[in-house]
């Protein structure tokens, strides 16, 4: 195992993950990874037995900060690295993958945060390399998403571009220069879950920088592990995320048309809950 691991300081953030983030924290520790601070955004006490006397730094805010303010304030905590990690807590990631990470920011200077291929548990692709949605793109996907997963429109939104370009990479795992993060200001914390993600990739290419992927990382994204919790409220929260994106991002003649997106994204989030009714 190469040393490279050490110059990087990993942040998870956890909402009752159990087990899978004892075994998140161990594949970062497999990886050299020993720089590693955990945030229990769930209930008090809920994040401790999960982590097995692992050495971990954890963070108890006694409070669900959401995703975004929860990554910044185990930044905070986190040791002076060059590199910093972010994981959702179901991630394992494989043999190699931080070290393949850091190496292509390293050979590329000008890229401020990279992504790894991330595939789902039974080997399936995960749609981590995305294009900002421009209005168009942005309304067809939205409505016809819920009825119509695999629509031209969806499948374009969650693909590189045709030159291989990202525009964002998926919050679940990626690795950033510590110093352009903080420049940015971290996660926007106005996001409470979902979209932050796009933000900050947006803030970092706004501050000159570039964002990647690369298939020499690879992790596995067991999904929505979490999430199962509070299902209901993780999709108003993200039809809300999707719509400060917008606010924030549209200028021009997309300004103009910006409450007609606040229209397609509340008849979206209608639809959504009427075909996918939670508790």
């Amino acid at each position: 195992m190469s040393d490279v691991a050490s110059d990087v300081a990993a942040v998870i953030v956890d909402f009752h993950a159990g087990a899978a983030l004892d075994n998140c924290v161990d594949s970062l520790h497999d990886n050299g990874v020993t720089d590693i601070v955990v945030v229990e955004n769930g209930e008090e006490g809920s994040t401790l037995p999960s982590l097995s006397g692992q050495h971990v730094v954890l963070v108890v805010p006694k409070l669900n900060l959401g995703y975004g303010r929860g990554v910044n304030r185990g930044v905070a905590a986190a040791p002076k690295r060059t590199y910093l990690l972010v994981s959702n807590p179901d991630v394992v990631v494989h043999a190699g993958a931080v070290e393949a990470l850091v190496r292509y920011l390293d050979e590329h200077p000008k890229v401020a945060i990279v992504g790894p291929e991330i595939v789902r548990p039974d080997g399936t692709v995960y749609p981590s390399q995305r294009v900002f949605p421009n209005f168009w793109l942005a309304g067809l996907h939205a409505l016809l998403a819920p009825v119509w997963p695999s629509n031209p429109a969806t499948r374009k939104y969650r693909s590189p571009r045709a030159d291989g370009t990202v525009d964002w990479v998926s919050g679940a795992f990626f690795l950033t220069r510590r110093e352009v993060f903080e420049a940015v200001g971290g996660f926007d914390e106005r996001y409470f879950m979902f979209a932050e993600d796009m933000a900050l990739c947006w803030q970092i290419r706004e501050h000159g920088f570039g964002v990647a992927a690369t298939r020499d990382a690879l992790v596995t994204h067991i999904e929505g592990v979490s999430r199962a919790r509070a299902s209901r409220e993780m999709l108003i929260a993200h039809h809300r995320s999707a719509l400060r994106f917008e606010w924030q991002t549209a200028s021009g003649w997309r300004r103009i048309l910006a409450p007609l997106a606040s229209l397609v994204l509340g008849l979206r989030l209608c639809v959504v809950l009427v075909l996918r009714p939670t508790t």
